[in-house]
C-alpha cells in the first residue's frame, strides 16, 4: 500500500533543491550579498535569511504536494492548536526584544533583538517545513531510531560543513547536536503536529550555539535567561497542548456519530 512506502524520488528531489538552492546562497556563490547591503540594514538581514533557507522551503513545498497525492500528512504549520503555537513563538521574540542584541549596524540593541529573533524564527520555520514537515512524515513508518537517525545525517550533509574549515572534532559535535536535535525536535513535532512549535525549539538552538546574527551580541548570561525561561514555559505549554489533544482525540473516539 502507498500508506507504507517511502519514496526515495520524493526524498532525491527535495534533496537536490534543498541543498542546492540554500548553498548558492550561504555559500555565496553568486556574491549576492554584495548587491543586497545596498538595502537598508534591516531589509538585507530578512532577505539573506530567506535567500539561505529557501532551498529546503521550497524544496519541502515540493515534495510535501507530492507525498499528499499518495497519503494524508498530519503535521502542519500549526498542528492541533494556533493559539498555542503562537504563544511559545511569542516567547523569545518578547525576550530578546527586551533584552536586546549589541550589533556592528548601529541599530538599537532592543530593535535589532526583535528584528534578529523575527529573522531567525521565520528561517527555523522555513528549515523545519523540511525536516519535520515534509521528511518526518515521508519516514514516518519506520522505527524511530532509524527516522531520526535517517534525518539527522540529511539535516548535517544539507549543511556542507564538512566543506568548511571546520575541524573534523567540530563536524563531529555538530553533527552529534543535529543527531539529538532530529529526536528532540521530532518528539515536539508528534505530539503537536506544528512546524511552528517544532521551530521554537530548533530557534533556541540557534540562539545558544549557532545563529550568526547574534554573533557576540548576547552573553552567556543572556543566553542562559533566554533559554531558561523559554523552554520552562514550553513545557507547561506543550502539556497543557498534549492534555487538550488526547482529551479531544478521546471523545472523537467515543463519539456515537463515529
Amino acid at each position: 500500500m502507498k500508506e507504507n512506502i517511502i519514496d526515495f524520488k520524493r526524498i532525491l528531489i527535495f534533496l537536490i533543491i534543498a541543498i542546492s538552492l540554500s548553498n548558492i546562497f550561504r555559500f555565496d556563490v553568486f556574491e549576492t550579498k554584495e548587491i543586497l547591503q545596498k538595502l537598508p540594514t534591516w531589509m538585507y538581514l530578512i532577505s539573506v535569511v530567506l535567500l539561505e533557507g529557501s532551498g529546503v522551503f521550497i524544496g519541502a513545498l515540493i515534495a510535501i504536494y507530492l507525498l499528499r497525492k499518495d497519503r494524508k500528512t498530519s503535521i502542519s504549520f500549526y498542528g492541533t492548536s494556533n493559539r498555542k503555537g503562537l504563544l511559545m513563538s511569542a516567547i523569545p521574540i518578547v525576550l530578546l526584544t527586551i533584552i536586546g542584541v549589541k550589533n556592528d549596524y548601529e541599530i538599537n540593541i532592543n530593535l535589532y533583538g526583535l528584528i534578529v529573533v523575527l529573522g531567525s524564527l521565520i528561517y527555523c520555520i522555513m528549515e523545519e517545513f523540511g525536516w519535520r514537515g515534509y521528511l518526518q512524515e515521508e519516514l514516518k513508518n519506520l522505527k524511530p531510531v532509524k527516522r531520526y537517525l535517517i534525518i539527522g545525517f540529511i539535516w548535517y550533509f544539507w549543511h556542507l560543513t564538512f566543506l568548511t574549515e571546520a575541524t573534523i572534532s567540530e563536524n563531529l559535535f555538530f553533527l552529534g547536536m543535529l543527531l539529538f536535535g532530529s529526536w528532540g525536535i521530532g518528539q515536539v513535532a508528534e505530539s503537536t503536529k506544528s512546524i511552528l512549535a517544532s521551530a521554537c525549539f530548533h530557534l533556541i538552538i540557534q540562539i545558544m550555539m549557532f545563529n550568526s546574527l547574534i554573533k557576540n551580541g548576547l552573553d552567556g548570561t543572556q543566553k542562559l535567561i533566554i533559554l531558561g525561561v523559554s523552554v520552562f514555559l514550553w513545557i507547561l505549554i506543550l502539556k497543557k497542548w498534549q492534555n487538550k489533544y488526547e482529551l479531544k482525540s478521546l471523545n472523537e473516539e467515543q463519539s456515537p456519530n463515529r
